[in-house]
């Protein structure tokens, strides 16, 4: 664990210091000589939100299709403390989380953090139940997650962020299942594979490669963070810190040289055709083309990820327009209960926060209206969104449909709107496919 002295990240203070004292005296001090109160800044801290009705019902409706594709694929769920133990998050790797923690030393002087994610805090609770856990364990969550970074559109100090987490598979099938989630999820609102792509990769590839040529397993992890910044800063800026862990300069012109590669038969001419990272990727690929979502799916050698703990298949959702940053991400971090002084343990899982997707859909014209006043709108983007899902037929019920005991369903192709018995409305749509 790095020392207090050697942390770089974000710390306050919550302990009523004397300067905290002293600068509510001095704002007492200014009220009194000039008989008016200062005025309050009704903006929330920087990089924060407030959430009003209209934005408490965008958030429940988004919330709603995350915990509904969660239990649909078997998940439970779980949370944890928004504050943990600092050094929870602490790690050697040089990421950026551990330089961007709310952190400070609470009033019984211990170290604590607001979370940045929610991982550790997961892997923390599964080594508490130990043995008592029934594999496969499949947890999902929806936690507020802090961290004190740079702000562009869609990142802020502070989000929402839907996780999906298997305990205790070892097989690819596990990542399998969570990209359904994903491209589930996407479906449901609209989105589709022209709209966002995910990018595959596996950190064994460039572990098999780094290891062929002589670098040292205890370097891989802080290499691979080092990696992942190539997509902000450009290699010369990197290199010195990856000849301090001992990369040559043709060790490193072979790394780039791998990173390049975007399709699986470029990777085998590289790994050959015994590789294990390569019979993965082709047996993650495979999966995807049986559950249907194939074509969201993108191999691309440079996507390592920021976090020192993956250790396997790694995933990226992005913007296909580029206007975004990462939509959301995840991989495999079999070994992590391990750096935590317990025994390893296969998982994998993902993150996904809520601010980039909402960017996403207000860019695609996808969201609901969420005014209660605004109705016309409400049945506008239904009849929108069903055509862009491909819709055959749209069913609408409202308040005197239900007392008639009717629906009216619209033949989206015909533009035709009939009534319709409830009972007969499945027979009544199967019909009209049989005909056209």
């Amino acid at each position: 664990m790095l020392s207090r002295q050697s942390t770089r990240s974000f710390s306050v203070s919550m302990s009523g210091t004397s300067q905290g004292r002293a600068s509510a005296a001095v704002a007492q001090s200014k009220e009194k000589s000039t008989g008016k109160k200062e005025k309050l800044d009704l903006k929330p801290p920087k990089g924060t939100r407030d959430f009003y009705p209209e934005d408490m019902r965008m958030r429940n409706w988004l919330f709603g299709h995350w915990k509904d594709v969660a239990r649909l694929h078997g998940f439970e769920e779980y949370d944890a403390p928004v504050l943990e133990s600092e050094e929870l998050y602490i790690r050697k790797a040089g990421e950026e989380v551990t330089q961007q923690l709310y952190n400070f030393e609470d009033k019984g002087e211990r170290r604590v953090s607001l979370r940045p994610e929610m991982t550790p805090s997961l892997a923390r609770m599964v080594m508490a139940r130990g043995k008592s856990l029934t594999l496969p364990v499949k947890w999902f969550s929806i936690p507020q997650c802090w961290r004190y970074e740079r702000m562009t559109r869609g990142r802020r100090r502070e989000h929402y962020q839907w996780n999906m987490d298997i305990w205790g598979v070892p097989g690819i099938e596990a990542e399998a299942e969570l990209l359904s989630a994903i491209v589930t999820f996407f479906k449901r609102v609209g989105i589709t594979s022209q709209d966002v792509g995910i990018k595959v990769n596996s950190r064994a590839v460039l572990s098999e490669v780094l290891t062929a040529m002589g670098v040292p397993a205890d370097k891989f992890a802080a290499t691979c963070v080092l990696v992942d910044k190539l997509e902000k800063v450009k290699l010369d800026d990197i290199r010195g810190e990856m000849q301090e862990l001992g990369l040559t300069d043709e060790i490193i012109t072979k790394l780039v040289a791998t990173l390049s590669i975007k399709d699986l038969d470029a990777l085998e001419q590289t790994l050959g055709n015994g590789s294990k990272a390569l019979a993965q990727l082709k047996q993650l690929m495979e999966y995807a083309e049986a559950y249907g979502f194939r074509d969201w799916l993108i191999f691309d050698a440079s996507v390592v990820r920021g976090l020192a703990y993956y250790t396997g298949v790694v995933f990226e959702g992005f913007d296909r327009k580029g206007e975004l940053r990462a939509i959301c991400g995840g991989g495999r971090y079999d070994e992590l209960l391990a750096t935590f002084g317990g025994e390893p343990l296969p998982a994998v899982g993902f993150g996904f926060g809520d601010a980039v997707i909402a960017e996403l859909l207000k860019d695609r014209n996808l969201l609901p209206n969420f005014d209660n006043n605004k109705e016309d709108k409400k049945m506008k983007w239904a009849f929108k969104h069903a055509e862009r899902l491909g819709a055959s037929h749209l069913v609408i019920i409202g308040e005197d449909e239900i007392a008639k005991g009717i629906v009216q369903v619209k033949n989206l192709a015909k533009g035709e709107q009939v009534e319709v018995e409830v009972s007969k409305v499945s027979d009544f749509i199967a019909e009209q496919l049989a005909s056209s």
